[in-house]
C-alpha cells in the first residue's frame, strides 16, 4: 500500500526502509522548491492546490509533519517498525483523500485524526500481541537532545537509577490510562496540542477535553505521587 507514496512524483522513490525513502525523498525536494510555499500558504491551502495537482505542495506536508507523526504514533503503538507503517499508511490516506479534503479544520488536526484513527485499530487489531519494543517516552528530543524534567546534567549513579526508575515509571502509568485519556495526554505533553486541538482531533468539546486531561493527570499524580 506504501507503493503510491513511495512512486508519487511528489515524494520521489529510492533505497532504503519506507519511512527513510519518504523522509529523504522529502526533505530533499524541501529544500529546493518546497519550503517558500509555506510563508505564503496555510497548510489547508496547500492540501487544497494538492487536489489540483500541486505535487510539491504534498512533498512539503510530508516533510513538516512526517517526523511529528512518526513520534506520536511511536508513542501509541509503542514499536518502531508498527509506527513507521502507519505513518506510511497515513500519508497515503492523506494522498488519496486529496479530492475529498475539505478544510473545515487544521490541517493538522485532520492529519492526527488520521493517526490516531489508525493508532486506535492498530491498538484493537493487536491487543493480544503486546510484547514489541517499547519507546522511551521521555527519551531525549532527537532533534534538541533535551530531555523533559532532567534533575542535573551529571547525576552520579544513584541519581541515573532513580530517575531511570522515575521514568518507567511514568511510561508504564500513561500506557496503563484509559485510551481517550492517553491520546490526549500524548497530544498535550508531547506534540504541544491545545485544547481545542486535541478536542478536535477526539471530536470532543474543549470542556469536555479540558475535563478528560484533568482526569488523566489527576490519575497520574495518585500514581505517581512517591515520584513527585
Amino acid at each position: 500500500m506504501a507503493t503510491l507514496v513511495m512512486d508519487n512524483p511528489g515524494i520521489g522513490s529510492g533505497r532504503g526502509s519506507a519511512s527513510g525513502n519518504t523522509r529523504n525523498a522529502a526533505e530533499t525536494h524541501g529544500r529546493t522548491e518546497v519550503s517558500p510555499v509555506s510563508t505564503e500558504r496555510t497548510d489547508a491551502e496547500i492540501m487544497l492546490a494538492v487536489a489540483a495537482g500541486d505535487e510539491a505542495g504534498y512533498n512539503y506536508l510530508v516533510t513538516k509533519y512526517h517526523r511529528q507523526i512518526i513520534h506520536f504514533l511511536f508513542r501509541m503503538v509503542h514499536n518502531e517498525a508498527v509506527a513507521e507503517e502507519l505513518a506510511q499508511e497515513v500519508f497515503l490516506r492523506v494522498y488519496r483523500s486529496r479530492e475529498s479534503y475539505r478544510a473545515e479544520a487544521k490541517f493538522s488536526t485532520w492529519l492526527y485524526r488520521i493517526a490516531t484513527n489508525l493508532a486506535v485499530n492498530h491498538a484493537r487489531d493487536t491487543k493480544n500481541e503486546r510484547t514489541a519494543q517499547t519507546l522511551e517516552l521521555d527519551a531525549p528530543d532527537a532533534e534538541s537532545g533535551t530531555m523533559p524534567e532532567v534533575a542535573d546534567d551529571d547525576p552520579n549513579v544513584e541519581q541515573r537509577m532513580l530517575r531511570e526508575e522515575r521514568m518507567e515509571a511514568i511510561r508504564a502509568q500513561v500506557r496503563a490510562l484509559p485510551e481517550r485519556q492517553r491520546m490526549a495526554v500524548l497530544m498535550h505533553k508531547y506534540q504541544e496540542m491545545d485544547y481545542r486541538q486535541i478536542g478536535d482531533v477526539l471530536k470532543l468539546s474543549e470542556s469536555a477535553t479540558k475535563s478528560l486531561l484533568f482526569r488523566a493527570y489527576q490519575t497520574l499524580r495518585e500514581r505517581l505521587k512517591e515520584f513527585v
